[in-house]
């Protein structure tokens, strides 16, 4: 794989030149799709992100006081504080307070206050890494209009980890601001989570398409205790084990002495990793039928073993499979809601999309919603 993201290994303070307090900065952070590697970032695994066309802007301006005030186009209200007072609030607010409480620990001092715009496109609660999106162009935005030098693309995903992580409450991995930060639509984004080794793997674009579709049933990481309660179990797993991390484990066979809630939680994370390894191979050999397979396994793992699907999510899925050009669909993300992913036979993408969103309301009464192929 490609050498690490090489960064340097001090993080200065903020340099004496500021921007003209007239003069805007902006920044863009898309959503992502793992396509495959659910749960193994925080147990020190493989993923397989790959950037989706949804994405969120911030702009910033200066001001010459030490204000800072927030205004989204979603409906969530103007938020103001002043720096150095931040207060977890249990709230989106956190993503921004943590930003700026992250940055000012690290010694990297803002020294004057900002007006934040913000859109996104990416929604809320789907699974596609909204937060991270968030985060990463959050950082981007206040690293060149504070003129932090030195705070790299690596170490923005790192800081965005740490405030989902230290701040926000959820005890989310690397691979989401990793993707939001470093993948692209035309490759899939490998990534040894251990040693933060990547490499880009061109997708097979002439045999394959994918889709994404949002369930209509948000999820929140920090708020449900869901993802937090799964990263426990495999931390009690590891214990039971004697091991540091999952990743350490290379037979399922070795899980056998487990409990069986720690024994499944293990299986999943382990088995995980092998197919993500085998997807990679797939998409070398653009054979997409491989790849349908290693989805539809993923799949059966979060539901049985992992149990982050829900019976809407398993419906979805199914409907997806039975049809025509498919070549498999699972649950992305976190779970417990979100999206599905579906690989599908080249030129047939808008088509598929059509037929698993009207098959999958007409069961549910749920509110599906394409996100890939983007409208």
């Amino acid at each position: 794989m490609a050498d690490f993201f090489r960064e340097p290994k001090g993080i200065p303070g903020t340099t004496a030149k500021w921007r003209d307090f007239n003069s805007s900065v902006r920044a863009e952070a898309h959503g992502r799709v793992n396509l495959i590697g659910e749960h193994t970032d925080y147990n020190h695994g493989y993923v397989l992100p790959t950037s989706i066309p949804q994405s969120t802007i911030v702009k910033l301006r200066l001001r010459p006081d030490r204000l800072v005030s927030v205004q989204t186009d979603r409906g969530l209200g103007r938020i103001e504080y002043e720096l150095g007072s931040e207060k977890q609030t249990h709230s989106w607010r956190d993503y921004i307070q943590g930003a700026t409480w992250l940055l000012a620990r690290e010694g990297l001092t803002l020294r004057a206050g900002f007006d934040l715009t913000i859109q996104s496109t990416v929604p809320m609660g789907s699974g596609l890494s909204s937060s991270a999106a968030l985060l990463v162009s959050l950082l981007k935005v206040l690293r060149d209009g504070h003129d932090l030098k030195g705070l790299g693309d690596l170490e923005i995903s790192k800081f965005a980890q740490r405030i989902e992580n230290e701040f926000v409450g959820a005890r989310v991995g690397i691979m989401d601001p990793l993707a939001a930060s470093l993948a692209n639509e035309h490759n899939a984004l490998f990534v040894d989570t251990e040693s933060l080794r990547y490499e880009q793997i061109p997708l097979p674009t002439t045999k394959l398409d994918f889709v994404v579709i949002n369930s209509g049933i948000a999820h929140r990481h920090s708020s449900t205790g869901g993802y937090n309660e799964r990263r426990a179990e495999c931390e009690k797993a590891c214990e039971l084990l004697g091991v540091g991390s999952l990743r350490e484990v290379k037979k399922v066979e070795d899980l056998d002495a487990l409990p069986d809630l720690y024994r499944r939680r293990a299986r999943h994370v382990v088995t995980e990793n092998a197919r993500v390894l085998e997807a990679v191979e797939a998409l070398r050999r653009g054979d997409c039928e491989k790849l349908g397979e290693l989805f539809q396994a993923s799949h059966r793992s979060m539901s049985q073993d992992y149990d982050v699907s829900l019976p809407e999510i398993d419906a979805m899925v199914a409907i997806a499979n039975r049809l025509p050009n498919v070549f498999g669909a699972r649950l992305t993300g976190g779970g417990f809601g979100g999206s599905i992913v579906v690989a599908v036979k080249a030129g047939h993408a808008v088509r598929v999309a059509d037929q698993i969103a009207r098959r999958y309301r007409e069961e549910t009464r749920q509110s599906p919603q394409v996100l890939v192929p983007k409208a």
